[in-house]
């Protein structure tokens, strides 16, 4: 029995973002001072360093549970990055090649830095075999150099890159044992050690990366077999899920929703059955962002800039070429996906989806007045990110209805934060009071009320920049409710009743 090949894709695609996660953050440039303290998740340092700094791993353990007969097959994939040297020289007119710290090749520029290659390695033994004792597979990279020719416009020999790496030594070892209770699961351990001697002492990071592990994870598969979430497990495995013992890597469910013989071991704590969205176009190396605001504050990069990130590292320059060749469409599809759970009136809204077509996307229908050639011709016409072009709201007169009292823009209410969210901050607006400002409803159908805290400082600035804080109306009390259709003489000049408290800064909407 195999694993799925699909179900296999779809979990390599979410443990290659893990791979790259940090790789090169945002402007892409290596003289960029966050891009000079790099690998900082899954980095297995070699013994030695242990020396210097106690605080890094030399070794990962996952533990995690499975249903499955003796007779099965445990195969486990360890991935990770290895720090390749990138040196440039160039051409010397007597012959040979000298270092340099850079090299210009007509629009092309090179500079030196420290690259990653992709490493990988394979184990598997059958369940009897792992109850009857634990398994250990040495494995070992060799050392190398490669050197990648230059040249000029005329075809010259121009200078070279010169990259090298060290050798490393490693050791994947897999144990298991039965659990307690009625239907026999499983405990999988997979533990993997760097165990490279280094030809020095490492005495700092950045050398002992040179011979660490980096982003080290592992995809676990057992066909036929069926892994037990740690996140979520069922009530009768609870127990034996929490003495799970797991060293820097997290196991959760790998593959689509339907999948349950994968598992994926990952330095970022992930959910259950993750996946890439599918409104990303390509790796930014920083998963914990926004790809729309990495893509726009990318594409404001000057050419000179780009021109450096390029000469940083080859998925950098990648990166660049395909963003300064984006098309609109795939711009705009990162917005995300929009469901629409009510129909705009106006003509604009002929074609438009309804809640009755499922929450599986964008609806179905073509929209009325579509362009011609437009990749999504199933896209409300009506845009919604613009409140005016949708005659349902209207954030100046719209209301809610708290405790049996009518709230709207004009309204003074007290903060109550707490039920929803849990920021340190929001302490200091707890039973503060507050104008609103306006009523707003998003594209989930959701109720947020924006107001501005009395006696803040700067409120009639944020007012004047439209920058508010937002409550959910479980999170607000009215105090001074008024006739959303009689708005106040003045809303810049609130009644203020109360002492001033600290301006802290608050909440966003969930």
């Amino acid at each position: 029995m195999r694993l799925d090949s699909a179900h296999l894709e779809h979990a390599r695609r979410v443990a290659d973002a893990i791979l790259y996660e940090g790789y090169l953050l945002y402007p892409y440039r290596g003289s960029a001072q966050k891009n000079r303290a790099r690998f900082q998740f899954g980095v297995l340092v070699p013994p030695a360093y242990r020396d210097v700094d106690d605080c890094e791993a030399t070794a990962s353990q996952t533990e995690c549970l499975v249903e499955c007969a003796d007779d099965a097959e445990v195969l486990v994939l360890i991935r990770f990055l290895q720090v390749q040297q990138r040196i440039v020289q160039a051409a010397s007119p007597e012959g040979g090649y000298h270092d340099v710290e850079v090299l210009r090749l007509g629009a092309a520029e090179y500079t030196p830095w420290d690259e990653a290659a992709e490493r990988q390695q394979q184990a598997s033994a059958r369940v009897f075999e792992l109850l009857a004792r634990e398994r250990n597979l040495e494995f070992h990279v060799g050392g190398g150099e490669a050197a990648e020719a230059l040249t000029d416009a005329a075809g010259r020999p121009a200078g070279r890159l010169l990259r090298r790496w060290g050798a490393l030594d490693g050791l994947i070892q897999l144990s298991a044992e039965r659990v307690a209770g009625p239907y026999g699961a499983l405990r999988l351990r997979v533990r993997v050690e760097n165990r490279t001697t280094p030809p020095q002492q490492p005495r700092t990071r950045d050398e002992a990366l040179r011979h660490s592990l980096i982003a080290a994870h592992a995809l676990i598969g057992v066909p036929g077999g069926a892994f037990l979430s740690l996140t979520d497990p069922p009530a009768w495995a609870a127990a034996e899920a929490a003495a799970c013992v797991n060293n820097g890597t997290w196991p959760v469910l790998a593959g689509p929703a339907e999948c349950r013989d994968l598992v994926l071991s990952s330095p970022v704590i992930l959910y259950d059955h993750p996946e890439v969205a599918a409104e990303s176009a390509g790796d930014l190396f920083d998963a914990t962002e926004i790809d729309e605001i990495l893509t726009l504050r990318t594409l404001a990069l000057t050419d000179a800039e780009k021109r450096e990130a390029r000469a940083t590292d080859p998925r950098a320059a990648e990166l660049m070429d395909r963003l300064d060749n984006l098309p609109p469409e795939m711009l705009e599809r990162m917005h995300g996906a929009i469901r629409y759970l009510r129909s705009v009136p106006g003509e604009a809204t002929a074609g438009m989806g309804t809640p009755d077509q499922g929450a599986s996307g964008l609806p179905g229908g073509a929209a009325a007045g579509g362009l011609t050639g437009d990749p999504f011709p199933d896209r409300p016409q009506v845009p919604w990110w613009d409140p005016g072009a949708d005659a349902s709201v209207s954030p100046e007169t719209d209301h809610v209805v708290i405790d049996g009292v009518r709230v709207a823009r004009g309204s003074r209410v007290r903060m109550r934060p707490g039920s929803r969210r849990a920021d340190a901050q929001d302490l200091f607006l707890a039973g503060r009071t507050a104008l609103v400002e306006a009523v707003l409803h998003d594209v989930d159908g959701q109720v947020h009320v924006a107001v501005s805290p009395d006696h803040d400082p700067v409120a009639e600035l944020q007012r004047s920049h439209g920058r508010f804080l937002y409550f959910a109306p479980d999170e607000i009390e009215p105090i001074d409710p008024v006739d959303p259709l009689d708005p106040p003489d003045s809303l810049d000049s609130p009644s203020r009743t109360e002492p001033a408290g600290p301006a802290g800064p608050g909440p966003r909407p969930s």
